[in-house]
């Protein structure tokens, strides 16, 4: 089965509005300290591809949430997964020269400014959802910034970072390779789906929560599968960043430890449990059902 007739179009304009927002939300770059306002935007405008957003759009239509309040939600995600890349492609780390198509944020404004900036855009996210909201949405204020401090943290994203730089000198074997994974790739993608759920007028109920959660522990695998098996077959240009950097890295892959054959059989197997694990909502499902395919089959 193939993705809606329609969801190209979706995808497109979901990803025209997240720009929009950005681009309208983000400090200007004529405002004082304009250095370091021009770098976050070099980092977070004109390009990538929105996953998490889009994530927590289709989430936030099985619910109704209103359409401002999700764009703030998907915005913030955006602005600490460009936060991770920024500090990720730092010397003290990946030490990348690519990012999106363009200089890494380091190589165009200095590692100084490249550090504040993603200090600066993770600090703006909080602010974003911290924000005054309607009355009726102000419960829920909690559980977003909850959801999004956790996922970011030592327990989700940072955690995974680490876990990732002590793996550079003992490869992990695959169970824990993918506990690495799961924090730093799952644990954003997950807080992405939770929150656009968390931004209906009422509350999920637990057990469909349980299985968003779970279908979104699936896709989180997939997504980082399929960037493994992407790392390893594209070249930068497509990707537009840095190809082959796993294997000159020597980092254990789901490439390097599965091969290249099974590792797409691993992806085509998550992609199946994530849709199982959407068929038995009682929602309409068919977005976070298209983007699911779209994961396993994207180029880049």
């Amino acid at each position: 089965m193939t993705v809606s007739p329609d969801f190209s179009d979706w995808m497109t304009e979901q990803r025209a509005a997240m720009e929009q927002f950005l681009d309208q939300q983000l400090p200007a770059p004529n405002v004082a300290p304009t250095r370091l306002h021009e770098a976050m935007r070099h980092a977070a405008l004109g390009g990538g591809k929105r996953i998490r957003a889009l994530l927590a759009l289709a989430a936030g239509e099985l619910v109704g949430a209103p359409r401002a309040r999700l764009l703030c939600v998907a915005g913030s995600l955006e602005l600490i997964h460009t936060y991770s890349l920024i500090h990720d492609d730092l010397p003290c780390l990946d030490n990348d020269v690519l990012r999106r198509g363009k200089p890494t944020c380091h190589i165009q404004f200095g590692e100084a400014t490249a550090l504040l900036a993603g200090d600066a855009l993770q600090s703006l996210a909080f602010q974003w959802l911290s924000e005054e909201s309607e009355p009726r949405f102000q419960a829920s204020q909690i559980s977003l910034i909850h959801l999004l401090a956790v996922a970011s943290g030592s327990r989700g994203m940072a955690g995974g970072q680490a876990i990732d730089l002590e793996s550079t000198t003992t490869p992990l074997p695959l169970p824990e390779l993918e506990i690495m994974h799961l924090k730093k790739t799952g644990a954003l993608i997950r807080a992405a789906i939770l929150m656009g759920a968390h931004c209906g007028p009422t509350p999920l109920e637990a057990a469909d929560l349980q299985q968003l959660t779970h279908f979104a522990n699936r896709v989180g695998l997939l997504f980082q599968i399929v960037d493994d098996i992407l790392d390893a077959t594209m070249d930068t240009s497509t990707l537009g960043k840095t190809a082959g950097k796993d294997e000159a890295h020597q980092k254990a892959t789901y490439v390097t430890l599965l091969g290249l054959g099974p590792a797409r059989q691993r992806a085509k197997e998550l992609e199946q449990e994530a849709l199982f694990t959407l068929a038995r909502l009682p929602l309409a499902t068919r977005r976070l059902e298209d983007l699911t395919r779209f994961m396993n089959a994207r180029h880049h």
